[in-house]
Parts: C-alpha cells; sequence; structure tokens
C-alpha cells in the first residue's frame, strides 16, 4: 500500500459513514410515511409484520453498522496521526493532516499554507515520500 493509499482510508471511510446517515435520514423519512389502517376486522391468528416495523429494523441495523464505522475511523485516524507526526518536518505534517485528516480541498490548503497550488503539490510529494507506512500488524 502506498503512503497516499494508506493516508486516504480516513477519507473513504468518512464518506461511506456519510452515505449510511443519508440513509437513516432516508428510512425516517419513509418511517414517517408509514401510516396504518383501522378497521373493524379481526387480525387474523398468522401476524405479519408491518411496513414500519420492517423499517425501523433497518434503521436500528444501519445505525449499529454507522458507530461500529465511526469507532473504525477514529482507531484510523489516530493510526494516521502517529505516522503523520513521524514525518520530521512540520511544514508537511501541517499539510497531510490538513488533507488526510481534516479532509480539506488543495486550494483551502494553498490559501492557509500561503503557497501556489504547483508548489502545496511540491510539498505534497515530498511529504508523501516522508511518510512510513506501517505494516498490518503494526497498525493497530
Amino acid at each position: 500500500m502506498t503512503a497516499k493509499e494508506y493516508l486516504s482510508q480516513a477519507y473513504r471511510l468518512d464518506t461511506r459513514i456519510n452515505s449510511k446517515i443519508e440513509q437513516v435520514d432516508s428510512l425516517n423519512s419513509l418511517a414517517t410515511k408509514c401510516t396504518s389502517t383501522l378497521t373493524g376486522m379481526p387480525k387474523s391468528q398468522s401476524r405479519s409484520t408491518s411496513r414500519m416495523e420492517d423499517v425501523i429494523v433497518k434503521i436500528i441495523d444501519l445505525q449499529q453498522e454507522i458507530n461500529h464505522d465511526i469507532d473504525e475511523l477514529v482507531d484510523l485516524k489516530k493510526a494516521i496521526v502517529r505516522v503523520i507526526k513521524a514525518v520530521d518536518d512540520t511544514e508537511c505534517q501541517t499539510l497531510l493532516e490538513k488533507r488526510y485528516l481534516c479532509f480539506e480541498q488543495w486550494e483551502q490548503i494553498s490559501v492557509d499554507l500561503g503557497y501556489s497550488i504547483q508548489h502545496t503539490f511540491r510539498l505534497h510529494d515530498r511529504a508523501l515520500k516522508k511518510v512510513v507506512v506501517p505494516k498490518k500488524d503494526e497498525s493497530k
């Protein structure tokens, strides 16, 4: 795994979490649209689950997945922080933190650091060369 791939893991996981949160919002919206029909007819002996219950179960399952992913993201960010702190150049550390922990766009990083976009890219290349990607068992 390259340094860029390793550092980009947090962004991909954060994106997946946000996608799942959007799914929960959509399911919540669907759940509020569910209505039950009341009739004077007696219920049948075989109780089938209602649409509302199915949606609620899906929401709960998805929220558990989100919580698990958030725990994983926190652990991953801690590992990435350790890797970035091992870089011996504070300017490179700042750039890596802004890009891979704060998920800032290149333009914003350039403005914050006071550099042209080209120089920011050169600094990024230099920073990536200084990153030591931990082996699988070292990252945990």
